[in-house]
């Protein structure tokens, strides 16, 4: 299960994380109060760098078959007196979800609690489980309110019993919840897409400064150790006599690794199922990787996920299923101990991620282009500190 963290979405009070969803075992559902419920499935949107490209190593389901929508209307919920009442069930991803609320807190006090549950889970296999990233949001009128909680499947303290009718109820005494899925199929071997172009672009408008801070750690850890190494000279010097002293074929078949061992250590290193950052981290990674796969096809289909002027001088590249670094060893740990992830200086990025009206379709694709870059640096820092180690 996942730690979590709030966003707020147009008028809506949510909160999202990244769970090992299992059956809940909690009370039986209500049936006498009466509720509306629609699935919105199949929501169009604009295609992201690395939803369009060519896929032909990634096997398995598209995030957009796995990705849904869900929204419950409760009404006359002020008189509402059963411990739970559970939504209806509905199918995303290939599997049966509900929506689950206590109205006064589940285990807690004077809290609405909120959980995605497993329908029938009495008649699934010992061990049934679902990596899936959600985000349950209860809508209000002021779209300036936000919330920060904590969570295993759901939220005991998703909000206060106090806040429900500061706007979460309309006149007429309904409260509408909305639930969004996306189901994760996970690979242990290569960077893999984990998200529905829309749903990242919601998250991506949230998280970005996590997920840039993430990948910073990453480099400057592993750049400030070959700095360290630059530094002691006695040792620089020896490696420097070494490198010098072996073969042009010694140096050529020490300068590139198999892409399957780096990109199974990505993996391993990157993607925390319990991070709800570690799915934009994991598209990233695996945008990256596209970008330096193609880069070797055609410039065209390069420029296609990044602009090459934005970009430094590569350091690898990729040559069949080797990645291979493109200069001589020692410039290039020469230069990424005095190169960093590069920093975006544009005028307060940050302001049209606040709100989703400001959040337009150029600020997408400059933060698309971002994760591209992160995930291409990041990667090209791990092959060089791993060939080099």
């Amino acid at each position: 299960m996942a730690g979590v963290s709030s966003e707020e979405l147009g008028m809506e009070k949510s909160v999202e994380g990244i769970s090992t969803v299992q059956p809940s075992q909690s009370g039986e559902a209500s049936a006498e109060w009466q509720s509306s419920e629609q699935v919105e499935n199949g929501i169009p949107s604009t295609s992201s760098p690395y939803g369009d490209t060519d896929d032909d190593d990634d096997d398995g389901p598209d995030p957009s078959d796995l990705y849904g929508k869900y929204t419950w209307k409760i009404e006359k919920f002020s008189q509402i007196t059963k411990r739970e009442l559970r939504s209806n069930k509905f199918e995303i991803g290939g599997c049966n979800w509900c929506i689950s609320i206590f109205p006064q807190g589940c285990d807690v006090r004077n809290h609405l609690s909120l959980f995605l549950c497993v329908p029938n889970h009495d008649k699934l296999v010992p061990g049934w489980s679902h990596l899936a990233q959600i985000t349950i949001s209860v809508i209000n009128r002021d779209p300036k309110k936000s919330k920060y909680s904590e969570h295993d499947w759901g939220w005991k303290k998703f909000m206060e019993v106090s806040e429900v009718c500061e706007g979460f109820l309309d006149a007429a005494d309904s409260i509408i919840i909305k639930a969004q899925v996306q189901v994760i199929r996970e690979r242990a071997d290569r960077p893999f897409r984990c998200l529905n172009c829309q749903y990242q672009g919601e998250l991506v408008r949230v998280f970005l400064t996590n997920v840039e801070r993430i990948f910073q750690h990453f480099v400057e850890e592993r750049t400030s150790k070959i700095g360290k190494l630059i530094e002691d000279k006695a040792r620089w010097s020896s490696f420097h006599a070494f490198w010098r002293g072996i073969s042009q074929n010694s140096k050529h078949c020490m300068s590139m690794e198999r892409t399957d061992v780096i990109l199974k250590a990505v993996v391993k290193h990157f993607f925390i199922e319990k991070e709800v950052t570690s799915t934009l981290v994991m598209d990233a990674l695996y945008s990256g990787l596209k970008a330096l796969e193609d880069q070797n096809k055609s410039k065209k289909a390069s420029a296609k996920l990044l602009d090459n002027e934005e970009m430094p001088a590569p350091m690898v590249r990729v040559e069949k299923n080797m990645f291979v670094l493109v200069d001589d060893v020692l410039l290039l740990l020469e230069r990424a101990a005095i190169e960093p992830l590069s920093q975006k200086d544009e005028k307060d990025p940050q302001k049209d991620r606040n709100s989703r009206e400001d959040y337009n379709k150029d600020s997408k694709a400059r933060d698309e282009r971002r994760l591209t870059e992160l995930g291409w640096r990041t990667l090209e820092i791990f092959v060089l500190a791993h060939i080099f180690s």
